[in-house]
């Protein structure tokens, strides 16, 4: 598993299995993650507790999202965590009006996991906090430095270029998550509509042929048939 936090998240939502859909795949990609309910247990726990970022549904029992928002930008201590925007499919006044108040970002249900963990990472980014603090991913025989861009093997360097060191880093910053040749060409390549996502494949065979002991049966760098590509921890 990845021994270094990447941040801290707050999920309020007040539908269960929403919640822990949402927190379940924050875990696996890394982030400290607590869940509550309601606008009054949310406000409760950002002032026992200043997290790197909350998921905020609008809808909410008593206090709603967009008033827990306004309270927490109109907080001192509070008014830079970064706010990221659950909203019901075609409630564009919420989505504008959380937007005025000071969202970082919404997400749209239903969503995707994958989408909602994608925009976390890039919220935080934005902001300097969480995806960029850590300093090293290690996994039971992998470790990667992220600050000095090197990547061992069983205590030996492997030696690898700057994309597929990107693609790895990717990866491994979503383990155990699925992601499509399309979602990595935008999110490694940076390319929202591109083609011919076969350079995808041939990186993915490169990594394995330096990566792993048996590429035709990959430890880490798994194909999903018929989707994509994870990162098994």
């Amino acid at each position: 598993m990845n021994s270094v936090s990447r941040g801290s998240v707050l999920v309020v939502e007040d539908e269960p299995t929403i919640a822990d859909v949402v927190a379940r795949y924050l875990r696996r990609a890394g982030y400290e993650t607590q869940v509550v309910g309601d606008g009054a247990a949310a406000l409760a726990a950002v002032g026992a507790r200043r997290p790197d970022l909350i998921i905020l549904d609008v809808m909410l029992p008593g206090v709603d999202g967009l008033e827990v928002m306004r309270r927490l930008r109109e907080d001192a201590g509070t008014h830079q965590v970064a706010i990221l925007l659950l909203t019901a499919r075609g409630d564009e006044v919420d989505r504008v009006a959380g937007l005025r108040l000071g969202a970082d970002d919404y997400v749209v249900k239903p969503f995707s996991p994958a989408e909602l963990i994608a925009r976390v990472d890039a919220v935080l980014r934005r902001t300097g906090d969480g995806t960029g603090a850590e300093t090293e991913l290690s996994f039971e025989g992998l470790r990667i430095d992220v600050a000095g861009h090197r990547v061992t093997r069983d205590g030996e360097e492997v030696v690898l270029t700057q994309r597929e060191f990107e693609l790895l880093l990717f990866l491994a910053r979503h383990p155990g998550q699925v992601f499509s040749r399309d979602q990595l060409m935008e999110s490694v390549w940076r390319y929202s509509f591109y083609t011919d996502t076969a350079t995808v494949t041939v990186h993915v065979r490169r990594l394995r042929a330096k990566l792993e002991r048996e590429p035709s049966a990959p430890r880490w760098l798994e194909t999903v048939w018929g989707i994509g590509y994870r990162f098994q921890p």
